[in-house]
Formats: C-alpha cells, sequence, structure tokens
C-alpha cells in the first residue's frame, strides 16, 4: 500500500523526498502517481513534471471524503508506483484542530506515514520529537519509518540513528547536503518547474542521491498502489457520464503569470459539455472569437504587471468580454487582472482590464480555510449555499473608478458572500453578478459540482455573445 510522506513543520524536506523517490521511479520505467494533501499548486506542479503523471490534490476539507477517497483509489490503482506528499507539519489542519491535516488523510486512507525531519542541529533529541509524533493522536499515526534531511556527517549520522534505535523507530536514510536539493522558492511557495532551467540535471542528481542514500529496499514497498477494488471515476461519479455532443470553448488563462490550477479542472470542464481552451495574457492576443466563458485561475500576475500593463489588445479583449456579458469566474491572481491598476514589486502601478473597481497593492498575508456563504443568486452559486474555500495572498484592494468615470464596465455587483475562517474576522468578499464571479477565495470545483453546471448553463446561454 501506498505511503503518506509528512514531517514535524513545512520546510523539513518531504517534498525533496518524494521528488527523490518520483525521480528514481521514472530512471527505473516505473509509472509513479503523485498526491499532494492540502491547497497546494505548487508542489504539484513539481511532481508532476518529474513523475511525468498529473499530481491530484487530496483535500477533505475543499473537496470532501467521499471525493478524496475515489480520487485516490482510481488514480492511484492506475499505476505501479504511489506516494502522498503532505501538507505542513503532520497534524496542521483547519485552525489549530487536525482536520484535513495529513495525519487525517493518512488515517481515513489507512496509509503508513514516513516522516521526514530536518536534523542538521539534533542528537539524542531526535527520539522525542519522533515518539512525539508516533503517539500524539487522535488521529492515530501507523509510523512506518523516518528519513532524516541534512545529516552533516556520518558521526551525526550514527548518533541520529541509535536515537532511533532506541525507540524502535526504523530508518529508512538520509538526504545529505547537496546544491540539488535546495530548491528556489519565492513568497508563495517553491518556483514552478517552468521556471527551473535544471530541472531535468536536477531530477538526475535526485535519482543518484536517492540510489545511494535511501533505504530503497525498504522504501519502494512502501509506494505500492492501492487494490483497484471498487475503484470509481471521481468524475463520472460526481457529475455522470460525460455530456454528449460539440464542446463550448471556455478561454482559461494559461502562462507564467495564470497557473495555479488543479488538475481536475479541465476533466470537470469537459464532464458538462466545456472545451478548456488555453488563452495567454501575456501573449497579447484576444480572446478566441468563439469563446463562451472565461476563466481566470490564480497565479503570479504581480511578476508580469509592467508586462500586463502592456497587452492593450488582451486586456481590451477581456473587458469587452465582461461587457458582453460572456460568464466570467476569477479568482486570487484572476481577481487581480480584472482590477484598474496593480502593483509591480517596486509598488508601480500598471493599467491592468479595469472590469472592476480597485486597485491592488502588496499587503498583509490572508491565509487560510474560509467558510463561504453566498449572499446572492450568482454565476456559480445561489443564495445561502455555503462552500468551504482556501485564501492565500498578500495582497489589499483600494476603491478605484476606471478614470473619468464613477462606476466600472459592469452593472452594479453586490458582495459575493460572507467569509469566515478561524483567526479571520467575519466579513463580506467579492464580486458577483448573474455574469460574474470574482474573488479572493480558490476553490477546488470537485466540492461543489453544481458550479460546473451552472457555468454551462452560463455559457451555452452566452455563446450567441461571443462573435
Amino acid at each position: 500500500m501506498a505511503c503518506l510522506i509528512a514531517a514535524p513543520c513545512s520546510g523539513s524536506g518531504k517534498t525533496l523526498l518524494s521528488l527523490s523517490l518520483a525521480a528514481v521511479a521514472r530512471r527505473r520505467g516505473e509509472e509513479l502517481q503523485p498526491f499532494k494533501v492540502g491547497p497546494d499548486y505548487l508542489d504539484p506542479q513539481l511532481l508532476s513534471a518529474v513523475a511525468g503523471r498529473p499530481c491530484r490534490n487530496l483535500d477533505p476539507i475543499l473537496c470532501g471524503e467521499v471525493w478524496l477517497e475515489r480520487c485516490f483509489h482510481w488514480h492511484g490503482s492506475r499505476a505501479q508506483r504511489v506516494l502522498v506528499e503532505g501538507v505542513m507539519g503532520l497534524f496542521d489542519g483547519r485552525g489549530s484542530g487536525s482536520e484535513g491535516s495529513s495525519a487525517a488523510v493518512a488515517a481515513q486512507l489507512d496509509l503508513p506515514v514516513v516522516l521526514v525531519v530536518e536534523a542538521s542541529r539534533q542528537a539524542g533529541s531526535l527520539a522525542a520529537l519522533v515518539r512525539g509524533f508516533r503517539d500524539h493522536g487522535p488521529p492515530p499515526v501507523r509510523l512506518a519509518g523516518v528519513v532524516l534531511n541534512r545529516v552533516g556527517s556520518e558521526r551525526h549520522h550514527q548518533l541520529l540513528a541509535e536515537a532511533l534505535e532506541a525507540i524502535a523507530v526504523p530508518l529508512l536514510g538520509v538526504l545529505p547536503h547537496h546544491p540539488a536539493l535546495a530548491l528556489p522558492s519565492r513568497h508563495l511557495g517553491l518556483l514552478p518547474p517552468a521556471e527551473l532551467e535544471d530541472l531535468a540535471e536536477r531530477q538526475a542528481i535526485w535519482a543518484e542521491l536517492a540510489e545511494r542514500h535511501l533505504d530503497l529496499a525498504r522504501l519502494w514497498p512502501l509506494l505500492e498502489p492501492p487494490r483497484p477494488l471498487a475503484a470509481v471515476d471521481p468524475v463520472a461519479g460526481l457529475l455522470g457520464p460525460a455530456a454528449a455532443g460539440p464542446r463550448l470553448p471556455v478561454a482559461v488563462a494559461s502562462d507564467a503569470a495564470f497557473h495555479f490550477r488543479y488538475a481536475e479542472t479541465a476533466e470537470l470542464l469537459a464532464a458538462v459539455g466545456l472545451e478548456p481552451v488555453p488563452w495567454s495574457p501575456l501573449a497579447d492576443r484576444p480572446l478566441p472569437a468563439d469563446t463562451a466563458a472565461v476563466v481566470l485561475p490564480g497565479g503570479y500576475p504581480e511578476l508580469h504587471a509592467e508586462r500586463l500593463g502592456q497587452c492593450r489588445r488582451g486586456l481590451s479583449s477581456l473587458r469587452e468580454a465582461a461587457e458582453r456579458g460572456l460568464p466570467l469566474v476569477a479568482e486570487c491572481g484572476g481577481l487581480l487582472l480584472l482590477g484598474q491598476r496593480l502593483a509591480d514589486g517596486q509598488g508601480r502601478l500598471h493599467p491592468m482590464a479595469g472590469v472592476l473597481p480597485f486597485d491592488a497593492k502588496r499587503g498583509e498575508l490572508s491565509l487560510g480555510y474560509r467558510q463561504a456563504s453566498s449572499c446572492q443568486n450568482g454565476l456559480l452559486l445561489r443564495r445561502g449555499e455555503v462552500v468551504a474555500g482556501h485564501e492565500f495572498h498578500r495582497w489589499q484592494l483600494t476603491a478605484a473608478p476606471p478614470p473619468g468615470t464613477a462606476s466600472p464596465p459592469l452593472p452594479a455587483a453586490e458582495p459575493l458572500w460572507q467569509l469566515e475562517g478561524w483567526g479571520s474576522a467575519s466579513r463580506w468578499e467579492g464580486w458577483g453578478t448573474p455574469r460574474l464571479h470574482a474573488s479572493w477565495l480558490h476553490l477546488h470545483w470537485a466540492g461543489v459540482p453544481a458550479m460546473m453546471q451552472r457555468l454551462a448553463a452560463a455559457a451555452s446561454g452566452a455563446a450567441g455573445l461571443a462573435a
């Protein structure tokens, strides 16, 4: 059975171990299916690139437990090897509890846990730390062993090995100090694979280091796939058979500025009769002429604010689409594209599409799961519906109507919903109309299947507006 790779905290090395094992599988010619716990977009991109298969997110808070189990068993049973990378610390979940944590997912799927410990400044204390994580539950943890990161010397290795032996926990190998194991990152996480020019070289080194320093004889059996018994296609189980007939094109922003998407997004859109068509705002091209709806996912538009501000044709096309009433869905980075102006890293403001009346500047961190209660009958939700989402950004919006006008090009939009979350004050957030859904909140669309069906219905009604 597969294992879950977890750690006491972020930065311990669980992504490095996951990538190293994926690199070994790729070198051996074995298909490995990676999974990632929680609302993460960047680690899955790296795992997908190294494994050669789309990484799937397992998030019981955003998607529910039924989807999680179907997703794991369906995709996992179709590969030769499987691994699940955890999120943050082993017991870190919603708020101060363990709901949605790596430990909770491991318990639900009955997965053993491989704990990755950053041990550069430890010796005998390692035993106390590992014993605590092994015995802390609920949820209960079935600890398969420990991999140590940043072991400084053979003497250090021996000290740590004896500490684990004293509590009868297997040592499954080490990740040594090596330049290829230093993954570059920025404010929202690791760099995506498209920005790692030396990814192929790194991947070869990861595989070599894993072969040399990990106990693959004991780790490899922990990557066995789940049994295919009762495996159900999660998309078909959610939405039924795929819609027949021609599909309506949906422009999905896809480039270096907009790439925060779950692997299932395109599959869910296709299941309701929509055809995702990549559209690059950075390429300064208009939307495809037959576009029936627009989806603007998150990403890093702030890193490309100056270039985006110069993409007059693309921004004008997006503004015109909003004015014509094409259904438009934007979240987080996609929301920033719809504003009047966006600040770059130096605080300079650059013009955006001008659909919504705000300027965006870098501000305080907003991070965590949110419960969103819809206050209107909008594009994707109906009044009173409650969904779970995740917020992760460092931006503040200030009111800014278009130059020379008193209102944005869209009809007056009500707040989309009321957000509540642990440690976050309840507030109204987002913009919504029957044709617009724009918010900071990231949603996994598998969590609310009616959203895709409503988007498809709106796209069908708007298809004639595309020309």
